[in-house]
């Protein structure tokens, strides 16, 4: 049985790792971020043989979802920020691990990687398990939503309260740190995906119109919105027609796809609610002041600032670049490890 360690500041990861459901970011000390890619692979049915000579990962992988044949099977061993295929993410791992180096490892590297905070031991056991086989010395474990409050740039050592919400693709993250620790936090499992695929649902039941998972994400990107906007936009949706099964087309508006997106949207407003109602009246008085930070691709959806502001009446504000957060706030810990030393204090659970 594996122990599961968790980042204590006293010895030095040789890379920080984001292993989302939807997106992997690798950082590098002195590097930067140096991989991001999709967290997707494709395989012959019933193997772990990667296609196209085992590069068939990452962007190679997801320009083949939806589209492919009965004899390759694409597919995201990740769902809901956790490892659902424990093989098919160690052949992910390891490729992706290989193609930052582009060399074979002298040392065994140590390896920092963000989690969910909803995270069971066995799911933490998962992942460990699965960067020691991709060759991993030591890993070290980091709750996502302290991880991507650092990444924001928040002073999260002060002794007044810091408020994340990092909407990824599998979970929604979120939490109010002071003083260097979580003072509360959820980890819910409602985030992009689920509204993508509240938009599938939408258009079949009110257009008769079956999409696939990346046509309901382009179009939450084009046209998606969390609040009304000025002056609603339009879009043309092609899919396949779920009476007739032949290729159709319809236009559909940004208020028709913020009414699909209204009930992952109240998901998460709730929850952040929850939050709040589980700080402490010092810790929520500070809030007033400083508000809560956007992170995570859902960040950028529109409106969504506009509309937890006005559910829970604290300032919020979308950070530089959401989509990073995480995979940045690894490589400040590994960059800035004496600051970080006594905010990051021993987490560490045997399992």
């Amino acid at each position: 049985m594996h122990p599961v360690h968790f980042f204590m500041g006293a010895m030095t990861p040789d890379m920080g790792i984001d292993l989302g459901t939807v997106n992997t970011l690798i950082y590098v000390p002195g590097r930067g971020i140096v991989l991001f890619e999709p967290s997707v692979v494709a395989v012959r049915p019933g193997t772990n043989e990667v296609l196209l000579d085992g590069k068939a990962v990452g962007n190679i992988a997801k320009a083949m979802l939806g589209k492919a044949p009965s004899t390759i099977c694409v597919t995201q061993p990740l769902k809901d920020g956790v490892i659902a295929d424990f093989d098919l993410t160690e052949v992910m791992l390891r490729y992706f691990i290989r193609k930052v180096n582009k060399r074979k490892w002298g040392i065994r590297p140590r390896v920092l990687v963000a989690v969910p905070g909803g995270i069971t031991a066995v799911e933490k056991r998962a992942v460990v398990s699965s960067l020691e086989r991709c060759g991993a010395r030591e890993v070290f474990l980091i709750g996502e939503p302290k991880a991507a409050a650092i990444g924001c740039g928040l002073p999260i050592s002060e002794p007044t309260a810091q408020m994340v919400v990092d909407i990824g693709g599998g979970t929604t993250e979120m939490a109010v740190i002071s003083l260097g620790d979580v003072f509360t936090q959820t980890s819910l499992r409602v985030a992009g995906d689920k509204m993508d695929e509240a938009i599938m649902k939408h258009m079949r039941a009110h257009f008769n119109l079956e999409i696939g998972h990346r046509t309901a994400e382009g179009v939450k990107i084009g046209i998606g919105s969390a609040f009304p906007i000025n002056g609603e936009i339009t879009a043309e949706v092609r899919g396949r027609d779920a009476i007739a099964g032949l290729p159709r087309s319809v236009t559909v508006s940004s208020e028709q796809i913020r009414e699909a997106l209204s009930g992952p949207l109240e998901q998460i407003t709730d929850a952040v609610k929850t939050t709040l109602e589980q700080t402490s009246p010092e810790l929520a008085s500070d809030l007033l002041e400083h508000g809560m930070v956007l992170a995570g691709g859902g960040a950028l959806l529109r409106g969504i600032d506009k509309l937890l502001q006005e559910e829970t009446g604290i300032p919020v504000r979308i950070t530089d670049d959401p989509l990073t957060a995480v995979a940045r706030g690894t490589g400040v810990l590994l960059e800035n490890l004496n600051l970080y030393k006594d905010v990051l204090r021993d987490e560490d659970t045997e399992e």
